[in-house]
């Protein structure tokens, strides 16, 4: 058997985008609109319920639609003759507020369904940007492309699915009820009515349901879909961390800066300080006490190694007193900061410091 060598190949050096979208990336598509939402999911919600509640309101309108119908059909044939056109508009009228009447309560319904549904995908998000012209929208290349993209064929084959349902449903009805179709012929205008009107809410229930779980599918891979197109780059995640926090390389400078500011700021308190406490090699600490100033001695400066050092030569030149204590320096140096007065617990440590340098400048 002949050996074959795999070559692995970092899809990052041909500007694959392979990772997830950054917290950013999602916030600046968010505002322009682009969020993963299924237009079938709420299409097929509202059907389910206009339907549903067509079934619970069926008395009502039916009720209402039959009697704007006989209104309509009780017309003498010589109308004109025997109702003035005030009239006949009162007529008009009427039955148009009937017709509102029937409509309102499920145009109502319809609306809240798609405000509802809308932002249980979405959110509140309120952006002009989609709504602004776009020259891409009306680039002929570019409608052709979209033409014969993947995503239209994904629709085209969901169209495909939803006809052959719908038809398949209305077959189905039409022949469990095939032997009352006839009977029609015989049934009188409200009898009809009410036929109709039931078949078309049966119809439009069982349709509505098998759409709604098609839906659910088609959310999912809209949800798929968008996660795969906002993929980026390495590349294009440095690009932006660049952008967001700043070259690292002159971030890393001006903290350097900041440091040396501020070594120099409490190197030159240090001439002002009591006492330094030291460890003896490792640790420094200038603390100050000014009794009209701070109920408590205050640590003015403090350092480590090379710091320490530092600390103690500036000390020596402005004859600042040096005491070593090992444990004190340590305590001092992990618990307190700069700026910060020493805790209760060190009093007696620092009180026993200080009184002893008082001591020495005493004599």
């Amino acid at each position: 058997m002949k050996d074959y060598a795999y070559l692995k190949i970092n899809l990052q050096l041909f500007g694959e985008k392979t990772e997830p979208a950054t917290p950013k990336r999602r916030q600046e598509l968010r505002q322009k609109g682009q969020i993963p939402r299924s237009r079938e999911l709420v299409t097929a919600v509202v059907l389910l319920i206009s339907f549903f509640s067509m079934r619970f309101l069926s008395k009502f309108i039916f009720g209402d639609l039959i009697f704007a119908v006989r209104n309509f059909l009780s017309f003498p044939k010589d109308i004109d003759s025997r109702f003035t056109t005030n009239e006949i508009m009162l007529i008009f009228l009427q039955n148009l507020l009937i017709f509102a009447k029937i409509l309102a309560p499920i145009l109502l319904i319809v609306a809240l369904c798609v405000i509802i549904m809308n932002y249980v995908q979405i959110g509140s998000v309120f952006t002009a940007k989609p709504l602004m012209p776009n020259l891409n929208k009306i680039n002929p290349v570019e409608g052709f492309k979209r033409l014969f993209s993947k995503n239209a064929y994904v629709e085209l084959l969901k169209s495909i699915l939803k006809i052959g349902i719908i038809g398949f449903i209305i077959y189905d009805y039409l022949v469990d009820n095939y032997r009352v179709i006839p009977e029609l012929l015989n049934m009188n205008v409200e009898s009809t009515m009410i036929f109709i009107g039931n078949t078309i809410i049966s119809v439009g229930i069982r349709a509505a349901a098998v759409l709604l779980i098609l839906s659910v599918f088609d959310y999912a891979f809209q949800k798929w879909n968008f996660e795969k197109e906002i993929r980026m780059s390495k590349q294009e995640i440095k690009d932006e961390y660049k952008l967001t926090e700043g070259n690292p390389q002159i971030k890393s400078k001006i903290k350097e800066k900041q440091r040396q500011l501020s070594l120099r700021r409490m190197m030159a308190e240090v001439p002002s300080a009591d006492v330094i406490i030291t460890n003896p090699t490792h640790f420094a600490i200038a603390v100050k006490y000014e009794e009209a100033v701070s109920e408590a001695p205050v640590v003015i400066a403090k350092g480590k190694d090379l710091i320490a050092e530092k600390i103690k030569d500036t000390a020596k030149k402005n004859n600042v007193p040096i005491v070593e204590n090992k444990p004190l320096a340590q305590a001092l140096y992990k618990s307190v900061e700069i700026g910060q007065q020493i805790p209760s617990e060190l009093y007696k440590a620092v009180a026993e410091v200080l009184a002893y340098v008082y001591s020495l400048k005493d004599k």
